[in-house]
């Protein structure tokens, strides 16, 4: 199971996930309560093993500005959350990077679709943090895609049982405050997504 930890913005917090085997960490670029600057995404990316994915997370920035910050930012991987077109993809495809298409449930599920390398199935509601009908999706995204939208620690096997997802993403699920994350609740999650 692959697993992305989100939204990190302390070093403890990359160490943690990193040491408990995430292959995934992102750092998010765009507006929210776990925004860190470009700046800061290189300093926590540079704690960052070649082997595990950095992501810069945006979401509804124009192509120059989202090239801008993750070349500032150092990160291996883009996602762009929302209402994306396929031309955005295709004006960083030149970057090399990795890019993930982070959509909700009711839109086109297939990976590659909008020429991404990743696709993230989230909630409704992104970054609400409420677990959703995860049962609604299975079967219908296809290629290499990862479930998000109000997993935890607790629940995080359910709702693997109940979508079959290729990977998992969790941010709000590894907090104890919004934007606060907590290192055993990064390293709870991982045990409990790889059973």
């Amino acid at each position: 199971m692959y697993v992305k930890i989100c939204g990190l913005s302390e070093e403890e917090h990359v160490r943690t996930a990193v040491e408990a085997g995430a292959d995934a960490i992102g750092l998010v670029l765009t507006h929210s309560p776990r925004r860190v600057t470009p700046e800061r995404a290189a300093e926590l990316a540079a704690l960052v093993p070649p082997h595990v994915l950095t992501v810069g997370v945006f979401k509804g920035e124009d192509p120059d500005t989202v090239r801008a910050a993750a070349l500032a930012a150092g990160v291996r991987a883009i996602q762009l959350h929302g209402n994306h077109p396929h031309s955005d993809f295709t004006a960083l495809k030149d970057l090399g990077l990795t890019l993930v298409r982070a959509v909700a449930a009711d839109a086109d599920l297939r990976c590659g679709a909008y020429d991404e390398d990743l696709l993230l199935v989230d909630a409704p509601r992104a970054g609400a943090g409420e677990p959703w009908d995860w049962s609604a999706v299975r079967g219908r995204p296809t290629g290499r895609w990862l479930l998000a939208g109000g997993l935890t620690p607790g629940n995080v096997r359910a709702a693997v049982a109940a979508a079959a997802p290729w990977g998992v993403d969790v941010s709000s699920g590894v907090e104890v405050a919004r934007g606060v994350k907590d290192s055993a609740l990064i390293r709870a999650f991982l045990t409990a997504a790889r059973p």
